[in-house]
């Protein structure tokens, strides 16, 4: 890919903590031999709506902040022809780590001049697309009993702490009916986790997958394990003691829906981002829609 097409920068300076400035990040750039673009987002500023002002000025547009930026950006880029860098400077990264993407600044920005492309998969729930994952249940009740504790005074870790014990003590689980190929099925889980592809739910690659371009979702539920026993499983599942997966009921589709007969809306968590949507969630993939700037093979 030529360089000389026109690259932004979406910055989420808040993105990780203490991540690289506007001026690191263009010094970085121009000594890779690219001028870029470098847009500061503002607070609470959506990145798909800034990414979406770029499309008409930009070949490239780089995500530089954490999944949740990432994860905006590439909602304005799917089924474009333009291509998302990555810069990964959020907390986790775990997009740019599938896709083996640097996580040091040098490299990621190396990445980008290589110019090589790759198209992946992302997944739709209604409107919004996401890169990793959406999940119901215990996780954004998590959430949002932390920002609850965060706007009470708590710190933002403490308040994580103590939202965790706080939910996994009392969550009695969400009943959910999905419906896959027209068949259905009903349980009553901790959780529904739904991947863009396979994820590792054993060993020490727990939690990551090994391609985003399989063009399936998979969606996971614990039916047989309560919200308490879940930091148990997950000891279980990274040390690989016994056969984590057989907790598990795993569906894989190119689209699902998912209904929680006793919620109208219910809260999602979207790449880490928390929602609300109206029920029943309608998923599927998106196969080959974005393409990323990936590292040589």
């Amino acid at each position: 890919m030529p360089l000389s097409f026109p690259v932004t920068v979406l910055l989420n300076a808040a993105s990780g903590g203490a991540g690289p400035d506007e001026a690191t990040i263009q010094t970085r750039f121009l000594a890779a031999g690219i001028e870029a673009e470098i847009v500061v987002l503002q607070s609470g500023q959506d990145p798909g709506d800034a990414a979406r002002l770029a499309l008409d000025r930009a070949q490239i547009v780089v995500a530089a902040g954490g999944d949740g930026t990432v994860s905006g950006v590439a909602g304005a880029l799917a089924g474009t022809s333009r291509v998302l860098g990555v810069l990964p400077v959020g907390t986790l990264n775990h997009f740019a780590k599938d896709l083996k993407i640097p996580l040091d600044l040098e490299g990621a920005v190396a990445t980008i001049a290589g110019g090589r492309v790759a198209s992946v998969d992302v997944g739709q729930v209604h409107d919004r697309v996401f890169v990793n994952n959406a999940s119901i249940g215990v996780y954004p009740s998590i959430v949002e009993t932390r920002e609850e504790l965060r706007r009470a005074g708590h710190g933002k870790w403490p308040a994580m702490l103590l939202a965790m014990v706080r939910m996994l003590r009392s969550y009695r689980g969400v009943l959910v009916r999905m419906t896959v190929d027209g068949k259905e099925a009903q349980w009553r889980t901790p959780f529904v986790f739904v991947g863009n592809n396979a994820y590792t739910v054993e060993g020490l690659r727990l939690g990551s997958r090994r391609a985003v371009d399989g063009g399936r979702l998979f969606a996971y539920l614990a039916p047989r394990i309560h919200a308490y026993q879940l930091p148990l499983l997950a000891i279980r599942a990274l040390l690989g003691l016994s056969a984590v997966s057989e907790d598990f009921e795993i569906v894989s589709a190119a689209d699902l829906r998912v209904d929680a007969p006793h919620h109208r809306d219910i809260a999602l968590a979207l790449d880490g981002e928390l929602t609300r949507m109206t029920t029943p969630l309608d998923f599927r993939t998106w196969a080959g829609a974005l393409r990323v700037l990936v590292p040589p093979v």
